[in-house]
């Protein structure tokens, strides 16, 4: 039997209807704050996602799907979202008017090669928003907030953690500082740890191994060495938050994972079991570093898996069970008939509907429209028909009556 790649998952059940049930959550969402989709390649050039991710991160050291393909290029399918939109926003000059925040949305797959565990896959979905050409703190906000407001409305509570990592200055002093204070524990540390003290210090601080460790714990904070503009950007950061009525606290050990994030930074964490589901910052230098002009831009992803974990473990699942409108019952074939064509009109007038496709037995069919939590039932016989009637059932209050063949649509559509 031909199973499935480690790390990837198939979508069915009530996953699948999860999924969609966030999928449309997040359509309407979008509309409301006027981001516009964006759907970019699964694979890129390798190139991109080592110079916007880092070379240096775990994610293009340990977790980068790469390959050749037959031109011998070398290709690696998206590990993350936000590299893909900056190189379509650059390629196609999506930045033509210069006076206009430019919003966008993605909800696709992306690939890393890492440890399979609950929530976290090789292949996974993540939804994002990016919005570039504006440096207020005030579209900060505004992005936080729809990750805030969008668990919210998935019923999920959540606490928004921030921090600031400063311009280019202010973290250059801090790592300096971070270092000279970990240079002489670094022993004490785990391996990727040691590594990366020369390589990206910062990232030790987001240590899962360590994060407990008293050394950790006790690191200079980033607030001391940031100047007086970022204290003033994450001030109004604050101060719009309180607004938009965003629940927030201070956490200075986020710092992210990939290099391209400056100042503001954030993470959602689940109020239920502290986990992780998503989180994003500014980067305000990462179009340049790409070859397009000087744009700023914030943004954040969620991993749609986790999710679904925690709405299944925490939320009333009733609503998303398989239920239609109307069961139509048949017996012979002039019945069947009849049943095809009535579904056909149900359907198209966006009633969802089934029929007894598999010629089972009265008994049976009943069975199945139990099972799909049918709200009405048109039991047909030949009887009625031949006098153009049709005999319906409430299955909530069991009451049968007799309706016009010819007004059947609009009968049912009057009382579902």
């Amino acid at each position: 039997m031909i199973t499935k790649p480690k790390g990837t998952y198939d979508l069915l059940g009530v996953d699948a209807k999860i999924s969609t049930y966030i999928s449309h959550e997040i359509e309407d969402m979008m509309a409301n704050y006027n981001y516009e989709l964006i759907r970019t390649p699964i694979f890129e050039a390798t190139e991109l996602f080592h110079r916007s991710v880092g070379e240096n991160t775990d994610i293009v050291t340990k977790e980068t799907y790469d390959f050749k393909d037959r031109g011998d290029r070398s290709i690696t399918l998206r590990p993350e979202g936000t590299a893909g939109v900056v190189r379509s926003l650059i390629e196609n000059k999506l930045y033509g008017n210069r006076n206009d925040t430019i919003k966008l949305y993605y909800n696709g797959t992306m690939y890393r090669y890492e440890r399979p565990q609950s929530g976290r896959n090789r292949e996974f979905t993540q939804f994002g928003i990016e919005a570039f050409n504006s440096s207020d703190p005030m579209i900060d906000a505004e992005v936080i907030s729809i990750g805030y407001y969008l668990l919210n409305n998935l019923g999920i509570e959540a606490t928004v953690h921030i921090n600031s990592l400063g311009d280019a200055e202010s973290r250059k002093k801090y790592t300096e500082a971070l270092v000279a204070y970990l240079r002489p524990h670094i022993k004490e540390l785990c391996s990727d740890c040691q590594k990366r003290i020369d390589t990206n210090p910062l990232r030790i601080l987001d240590c899962k191994v360590d994060k407990d460790n008293e050394i950790l714990k006790n690191t200079p904070k980033i607030s001391n060495y940031l100047s007086d503009e970022s204290k003033d950007r994450f001030k109004k950061l604050k101060s719009y938050l309180d607004i938009l009525e965003v629940n927030y606290e201070i956490n200075d050990k986020i710092v992210r994972g990939l290099d391209y994030y400056d100042e503001n930074v954030w993470e959602y964490i689940a109020d239920s079991d502290q986990v992780t589901l998503g989180g994003g910052g500014r980067y305000n230098h990462l179009v340049e570093n790409l070859g397009g002009p000087s744009i700023p831009a914030v943004g954040f992803a969620m991993g749609i898996e986790r999710l679904i974990l925690n709405i299944k473990e925490n939320i009333d699942l009733s609503n998303l069970e398989q239920m239609v409108d109307v069961y139509i019952m048949s017996v012979n074939e002039e019945e069947k008939m009849h049943a095809l064509e009535i579904a056909q009109y149900l359907r198209l007038n966006n009633i969802s509907c089934e029929i007894n496709s598999n010629n089972l037995s009265l008994k049976s069919q009943f069975k199945v429209a139990d099972n799909l939590k049918a709200k009405f039932l048109l039991i047909l016989n030949t009887d009625d028909l031949n006098k153009g009637l049709i005999n319906v059932k409430d299955n909530a209050t069991k009451e049968e009556m007799k309706v016009d063949e010819a007004e059947i649509v609009d009968w049912i559509i009057g009382n579902i």
